[in-house]
């Protein structure tokens, strides 16, 4: 198999690992809590501590990989991501299972921060549905892991103990270790001299207080801890954007917010998961507190999410290479929105198949947008700078998640009555409010993905091996370039 493939492959597995462990210890809490006889709210920050760090770090993990080199440096975070899932598993207390979550959030910055920035240099000379394959797949693995974890959390909590859903990482991260130290090609950006530490400090300073504050705004709004924060991530961010004006060779070049495209794709990240993936949460809340279904349960019924998603994404590698991503984007937010949309309507008397028509048509959105928005994110900069392009828009992506979980929370907590009624109304008001921003993301990003802000990709180079290694792979499933919109 050739090099390019061993890369896709040690990325995706890469990265299914980072996005199982955001949703399977959800389902795992209460048994943890029941085991280290703590509170739900006091284990929380079992979760928390993991999204913080996260997404503090993304930006700053994908700017150190174009210096000092991805390869070098996916092998250490996911060699760091394991060492904190061994810990997590053998932990003996909540402090000490927050600690090792804290080192699995670092060992995973670095792993999702280079991942698009290793794929975009490993398929730079390679055939157009060849490209669009490993986009195509990527995209797949980010929706499927997450919408698996649930699933796969239930089962094994239920069945072997909840300190398997950390344990299960550790012979994919050592398989991951060795692929990619033996298959995969180093790269870097060659321009980069220095490390940008005037715009590290800001940044990771500003998303980690932003973070905080909306994770404890939980507890209210008016808490000094919640405003505090937030006026102290707004001060920090404005000194990182004051910094990168007066840096030779910035973390961020802010120049490349000059194109709409940049910037559109951001925006489609955010509104993803502040839209779809923030309503994920309490429709889970929706399926195990007021329908009764146990964690498996729940798991299995998001398959009718996950299915669509899966198929839908495997036509938007075929649609990509004719239609353009702003289309693709744009329509995959349309479904997404009308998805949520057809969830409306919950009442005490719904059962779960009142949300069916919606996961499906949902389902079929985000494989649409996540697809192309892969590509996006790094086809507007040349592939040197493919580590930062990767660590701004997957933050902005857990900026998304986080501020639509935090927002959808405080109008679920108000709206909240008493009984399945009152859920359901409650309820009926966040979806009202997700089926908005996905609808808004469509628009912006109609407006602002256009053709000829990217990057023309590298001519194909030729490579007899690599075609006749490649022959009858998957890449003859497909036929895009999602390098082209």
């Amino acid at each position: 198999m050739a090099r390019k493939w061993w890369t896709l492959a040690a990325v995706v597995a890469g990265v299914f690992m980072l996005v199982l462990d955001i949703t399977i210890v959800n389902v795992a809490l209460p048994d943890i809590g029941r085991d280290f006889h703590s509170s739900l709210p006091d284990l929380q920050w079992i979760i928390d501590a993991y999204a913080l760090v996260l997404a503090a770090g993304l930006l700053t993990a994908g700017s150190l990989a174009d210096l000092w080199g991805r390869r070098r440096l996916y092998a250490a975070g996911t060699a760091l991501f394991t060492l904190g899932s061994l810990l997590c598993g053998l932990a003996t207390d909540p402090a000490f299972l927050v600690a090792a979550r804290v080192v699995q959030g670092l060992g995973g910055t670095v792993v999702y921060a280079t991942s698009l920035a290793l794929i975009s240099h490993a398929f730079r000379g390679a055939q157009p549905k060849e490209r669009g394959t490993a986009f195509g797949i990527y995209g797949a693995v980010l929706g499927i892991g997450a919408a698996l974890g649930p699933v796969l959390g239930g089962f094994l909590t239920s069945g072997i103990g909840w300190r398997w859903i950390f344990f299960i990482n550790i012979p994919v991260g050592v398989a991951t270790i060795a692929v990619t130290l033996m298959k995969v090609d180093e790269s870097r950006d060659p321009e980069d001299a220095r490390l940008d530490w005037r715009g590290l400090v800001t940044f990771t300073g500003a998303l980690g207080l932003l973070i905080y504050g909306l994770i404890s705004s939980a507890d209210g709004w008016g808490l000094p801890k919640v405003y505090g924060s937030l006026a102290g991530a707004g001060v920090l961010l404005a000194a990182f954007f004051v910094a990168e004006t007066t840096e030779r060779r910035p973390m961020l070049d802010l120049a490349l917010f000059r194109k709409p495209t940049f910037t559109g794709g951001l925006l489609a990240a955010f509104g993803l998961n502040a839209s779809i993936y923030s309503v994920f949460t309490y429709l889970v809340l929706y399926l195990e507190q007021e329908l009764g279904y146990s964690a498996a349960q729940t798991g299995v019924r998001f398959l009718a999410l996950t299915a669509p998603m899966f198929v839908s994404s495997t036509m938007a590698g075929r649609l990509t290479h004719a239609v353009p991503a702003r289309l693709m984007i744009g329509t995959g937010f349309v479904l997404v929105s009308a998805g949520i949309w057809l969830m409306y309507g919950v009442s005490a008397a719904s059962g779960w198949t009142h949300l069916l028509p919606g996961m499906i048509v949902a389902g079929a959105g985000i494989g649409m947008v996540t697809v192309p928005l892969a590509s996006t994110a790094v086809g507007v900069v040349p592939v040197a700078r493919a580590g930062m392009a990767s660590g701004i828009n997957i933050t902005s992506r857990q900026v998304g998640l986080a501020t639509g979980i935090a927002v959808l929370g405080s109008v679920f907590t108000a709206r909240l009555g008493v009984g399945r009624a009152g859920y359901a109304a409650a309820l009926n008001d966040i979806l009202v409010i997700g089926a908005c921003v996905a609808l808004v993301s469509a628009v912006l990003s109609y407006a602002l993905i256009r053709r000829r802000d990217f990057v023309p990709p590298v001519q194909p180079e030729p490579a007899p091996q690599d075609s006749a290694q490649d022959s009858g792979t998957v890449a003859d499933a497909l036929t895009t370039d999602l390098r082209r919109p």
